[in-house]
């Protein structure tokens, strides 16, 4: 596959398994999964006919490690950014004493008065690099990185889990914890 369709599968793959399965008549298990032979018939029928080759090379490639199979690779699921219902089923985790959060410099000021939520997901993503951190913060536009005293919110009761991609996960992230760097 040329990048740009792998760009474009990996795309519609995270659209059907975070988002909208109903949009190609796929339904998800409770935490996530589709039945890989499902997935590919359900995207044939809905304009994009893709190989088991195509999907695992689109798996394989995506840097952020968007997807993961099971361990009969039978299943597909979305590592994290759900808004459809699903319970992932990450165990709680001690988090480092640092992570950071990228948000568009526009909304620094609301998230600062009010906190970071999760929005339409089902929790506040983190990352443990602030480079990472800024190049999610770039994507709707000049990003402001925050580090998250997160050793001071797991000792308050956050509890925080990390994604088969390595995202640090949390429910809310109030004021009090947040810093702009």
């Amino acid at each position: 596959m040329e990048r740009d369709d792998v760009v474009r599968v990996s795309k519609r793959l995270s659209y059907v398994l975070r988002h909208r399965p109903d949009s190609v008549g796929l339904t998800l298990d409770g935490a996530g999964w589709a039945d890989v032979g499902a997935l590919l018939d359900a995207l044939a029928a809905h304009g994009l006919p893709l190989s088991r080759a195509d999907l695992d090379a689109v798996v394989a490639a995506n840097d952020k490690q968007r997807f993961a199979l099971d361990d009969t690779g039978t299943r597909i699921r979305a590592s994290q950014g759900h808004s459809v219902p699903v319970e992932l089923g990450y165990a709680a985790q001690e988090p480092p004493d640092v992570l950071f959060h990228g948000t568009p410099v526009r909304v620094l000021p609301a998230v600062l008065a009010e906190g970071l939520r999760p929005g339409r997901r089902h929790a506040v993503h983190l990352s443990t690099d602030e480079a990472t951190a800024r190049t999610v913060g770039n994507r709707r536009g000049r990003a402001a990185v925050l580090a998250v005293d997160a050793a001071a919110m797991s000792r308050d009761g956050a509890v925080f889990t990390r994604s088969a991609n390595g995202v640090w996960l949390v429910d809310a992230v109030p004021p009090r914890y947040l810093r702009t760097l």
